[in-house]
């Protein structure tokens, strides 16, 4: 019985996606250039190639009995959401708006999305080209929350969250900020590469998930030390490596602007990472490998909204202040309020992501980008106010629907793991296999 229910959803669901799946005809694509193109799709290997690395960064900062299941919920992320964009995500996102606050459903099944250009997003590069370094951005997004419950949700209750999540929260919030007649778009705010969409977004998104899974067994009494910081390393030069790709990228066009970006990239990257060592050796004695790291992403993260748009001086103003906020977060409101962010995506992505959104506002500068705007610091105080709504905005909307969709899936097939599955490991408990089998 159960079988033929299966075969008829499995047939109903095949001619669905049949009929979704009508390609575009192959317009005409004489405006494509072709290094333009080569260099998006390159980006956009480069920025899946950091959910790999970000499985990497994560997974040597937990226990060596729960490595697998946060790296297979990195790999699911991939799977997923790759399939979510092309059926409808995409199409949400920067479908037709409608009044600003949605995309149409024009797009579905990539349904008109061909090979020439959109000028509205790109006008040098396939349409699908564009749409699939966007894909990119969809699928890292989501992955950066786990880092806040890690140890401690059920994969079944991850999966239902990954999809409820990238379709009301993350596809909303892209169209609000990048898509054609989004409403904070039309406000003016400035978002190069994602510093609102992806950080602050999936940041507010970790915190929620790490107050309402609350605190992994034995936190903060027993000490519960990373199991490999080689991974870790790894992860993190991989991210460092695919940020370009993130960043440059997204001037969708190998031109000045994504040069500009690119320098402006590993500057605070590179700022950032020495400010977190040398913060260690002040406050604790010693820099340390993990501080370096850390400190290099959230340099990463705070440069992302600005690339586009600010110099190399900047860009290690950013770095060095991004390493001041994101410690603090991290070293003492942690644990002044005592909330379990496991990995730190609240104190790295979210508060590193906002301070880039803000500082967006005060550094910005059209000698730098003439399509962006002036700064306050270059005479435009209007741009900071501006910066400080979109951050609001998107705090609120992010904090209100994780809060919600974690409360359906909780309701639906509960969040957090057994004490029991949570004491012999997730790698086990949920996936039946082990990171590391020793042997005769």
């Amino acid at each position: 019985m159960l079988g033929r229910v299966l075969t008829i959803i499995l047939g109903a669901a095949f001619f669905l996606l049949a009929g979704l799946g009508t390609p575009a005809l192959a317009a005409d694509a004489s405006t494509v250039n072709s290094g333009d193109t080569s260099f998006v799709l390159m980006s956009a290997a480069l920025v899946l190639l950091m959910t790999v690395a970000l499985a990497f960064f994560y997974g040597g900062l937990v226990r060596r009995k729960n490595v697998l299941s946060i790296m297979m919920q990195c790999l699911f992320a991939m799977g997923l959401i790759s399939i979510q964009w092309v059926l409808f995500g995409y199409s949400l996102s920067f479908g037709p708006d409608k009044g600003g606050i949605i995309g149409g459903l024009e797009w579905v099944g990539l349904r008109g999305v061909g090979q020439a250009p959109n000028p509205d997003y790109a006008a040098t590069i396939p349409h699908t080209a564009f749409m699939i370094f966007q894909c990119m951005f969809a699928m890292i997004t989501p992955a950066r929350i786990i880092g806040a419950f890690a140890e401690r949700m059920k994969f079944s209750a991850f999966c239902i969250f990954l999809i409820l999540w990238a379709t009301l929260v993350y596809d909303p919030v892209c169209h609000w900020v990048w898509g054609v007649g989004g409403f904070i778009r039309k406000m003016g705010a400035l978002d190069f590469a994602g510093g609102t969409v992806v950080h602050i977004n999936a940041g507010i998104a970790a915190l929620v998930a790490a107050v309402m899974l609350g605190k992994r067994t034995g936190y903060p009494e027993r000490a519960m030390p990373p199991h490999n910081l080689p991974f870790t390393l790894l992860g993190a030069g991989c991210l460092w490596f695919g940020w370009f790709g993130f960043n440059a990228g997204s001037a969708l066009a190998a031109n000045g602007i994504a040069v500009s970006a690119f320098v402006a990239t590993n500057t605070a990257a590179a700022a950032a990472a020495l400010m977190w060592a040398g913060i260690e050796w002040v406050h604790g004695g010693k820099p340390t490998m993990l501080g370096m790291a850390t400190g290099a992403v959230a340099g990463l993260v705070a440069i992302t909204p600005a690339a586009g748009f600010v110099g190399p001086v900047s860009a290690i103003l950013i770095g060095l202040s991004v390493s001041m906020i994101c410690y603090f977060f991290v070293a003492f409101v942690k644990v002044k309020f005592g909330y379990d962010d496991s990995l730190d995506a609240f104190g790295v992505h979210g508060i590193g992501g906002l301070w880039g959104a803000l500082v967006t506002g005060l550094l910005a500068t059209k000698l730098i980008n003439p399509a962006g705007a002036d700064g306050l610091f270059f005479g435009n105080a209007r741009q900071f106010g501006i910066q400080i709504a979109g951050c609001a905005i998107t705090i609120g909307y992010s904090l209100v629907m994780t809060f919600v969709i974690l409360k359906a899936v909780d309701l639906l097939v509960g969040i957090r793991a057994s004490a029991s599955d949570e004491m012999v490991g997730l790698d086990l408990t949920q996936h039946n296999e082990s990171g590391y089998t020793l042997l005769d």
